[in-house]
């Protein structure tokens, strides 16, 4: 078994224009100073990072590096949940999700799709250069307005989907894979990623690539009501990245995981700092190690009652806590003895 790194700290939500949340130097200070050893950075920001650069410069990216480990800071992995959602996007939702695009390829989809598509690209040896092992992104989606069938899907419109996916997908995984990095998709409703059939139709679809794994985030699947212990169980071979994030689902008699359009705090299913929702970490950390996941363990801050800087404040903690130092020994080492064949055939009777 291997001892899961950590704590680390996913940086989208908690930059903005005010120190120490407005530049790399001051975040990693910030982080740093709670007791954070790593930072998982969102590639859109460029108060934190410049994608582009880093995907043509190692210079840039050994400058990146020098930045964090100046405050004893890893990069666990980049991000770019918000470039792999426009990989693919449903025209029911473009004006939506055009607020993550450039301007130059607003209200263009074709151009938004080539110009994400590159995005990942530049990622992948973004990561190259910074020698991570592991990235971290969205799928995005053509599908999900069908999750719930009314009415009835037509017969291969899941099959035309997952098959479209797949060809914007797998020359970006080829390009991760070229560049020895594992892209990691946080399964995640809105997605058309969102729970372990749905991936494993994706898998089917890409010829199961070697590159495409898993970003595991418990709070997803308990909203969804779904065995977030058994995904690992299941799924623990693709896990290559972890977001420590809590959630609570709390359904009346007026609402249920749909929430009834209403905003997070009056919804039944909420995300929650670590340790104020519903989630069985101590489990999930037990599993983790238990099939040798030695990746980063990230907190990542979404609540609608406590402020970031307390939840920040108090994850550190939380995941150091959590985190298990794998035995090297059987704890009945003690009574055993040492054994020859003629001993076995006795005890055998034979």
């Amino acid at each position: 078994m291997k001892e899961i790194k950590g704590p680390g700290i996913f940086l989208a939500q908690f930059v903005n224009d005010t120190s120490p949340f407005n530049n790399l130097e001051n975040i990693c200070k910030w982080a740093a100073n709670l007791g954070y050893k790593a930072v998982q950075i969102p590639t859109w920001d460029k108060r934190l990072f410049d994608l582009s650069l880093a995907g043509t410069s190692k210079t840039y990216c050994d400058e990146i590096k020098g930045i964090c480990a100046k405050h004893k800071i890893s990069i666990s992995e980049l991000s770019t949940h918000l470039q792999g959602q426009l990989v693919a996007v449903n025209p029911a939702y473009d004006s939506m999700f055009d607020a993550f695009a450039p301007d130059e390829v607003k209200n263009k989809p074709k151009a938004r799709t080539e110009w994400a598509i590159q995005q990942l690209k530049l990622a992948a040896k973004a990561s190259e250069y910074l020698g991570l092992m592991a990235h971290a992104s969205f799928s995005g989606s053509l599908m999900w307005h069908t999750f719930y069938p009314w009415p009835q899907r037509p017969k291969g419109l899941v099959e035309l989907g997952f098959k479209t996916l797949a060809d914007r997908w797998l020359p970006i995984l080829n390009t991760f894979d070229d560049c020895g990095v594992d892209l990691c998709y946080e399964i995640h409703p809105g997605e058309d990623l969102h729970d372990g059939i749905s991936f494993e139709l994706f898998l089917d679809a890409v010829g199961h690539h070697t590159r495409a794994n898993i970003l595991y985030d418990p709070s997803h699947f308990l909203l969804q009501q779904l065995d977030y212990l058994a995904f690992i169980d299941i799924y623990h071979a693709r896990i290559k990245a972890f977001h420590v994030k809590d959630a609570e689902f709390n359904p009346t008699g007026k609402q249920g995981v749909y929430g009834g359009y209403q905003d997070w705090e009056k919804r039944a299913g909420r995300f929650r700092s670590l340790g104020d929702g519903q989630v069985d970490f101590k489990s999930i950390f037990s599993k983790l190690t238990q099939y040798g996941y030695d990746g980063w363990a990230i907190m990542e801050w979404e609540c609608c009652i406590k402020s970031p800087t307390q939840g920040a404040k108090e994850g550190a903690p939380f995941i150091t806590k959590h985190i298990i130092s794998p035995t090297q020994k059987s704890f009945d080492d003690f009574a055993g003895k040492k054994s020859n064949e003629e001993d076995l055939r006795n005890i055998l009777g034979l």
